[in-house]
């Protein structure tokens, strides 16, 4: 974990919230002036703390109206397998999220499409034949109560 001060788990938060703001607005808000705020900021981006910085789009006005969480347990656990899967889910753009889970499940997916017919012929031609899948479950998802990226500072 990285030896952050409260100053920069201040930038962070700042960041976090609104990753558009102006270097000396940031630096306002957090009490610094711009050049030790700059440096500040470039070190946590160097550390690898902050990965980058995204818009958060509305997925139904772009036309993606279904989410969808799929449960997938895999034939066989070896690191190869696991490995090859993640790869293949990696180059499906409709997967958004692929987290590794212990347990029952081996995956959790979180998954966008245009509608149900678009996700059915995802699940059917591209997620159910993946290499080395056993089985899938999918719930689809009737509204979104909270959506916070990041974590808690």
């Amino acid at each position: 974990m990285a030896n952050l001060d409260e100053i920069d788990r201040r930038l962070l938060s700042e960041l976090q919230a609104e990753g558009r703001v102006t270097n000396v607005e940031l630096a306002h808000r957090v009490g610094l002036t711009a050049p030790p705020c700059l440096r500040r900021v470039r070190g946590l981006e160097e550390e690898g703390v902050i990965r980058g910085y995204h818009a958060d789009l509305d997925p139904s006005k772009l036309g993606f109206a279904i989410t969808v969480f799929a449960m997938v347990s895999l034939k066989s656990q070896a690191e190869s397998d696991l490995r090859e899967f993640e790869e293949h889910m990696a180059d499906l753009p409709e997967v958004r999220e692929c987290h590794m889970l212990n347990g029952e499940i081996d995956f959790i997916l979180k998954i966008v499409s245009r509608d149900l017919q678009s996700f059915q012929e995802f699940l059917t031609s591209k997620l159910t034949p993946a290499p080395n899948v056993a089985s899938v479950k999918t719930s689809l998802t009737i509204r979104t109560a909270k959506h916070e990226p990041g974590v808690p500072l």
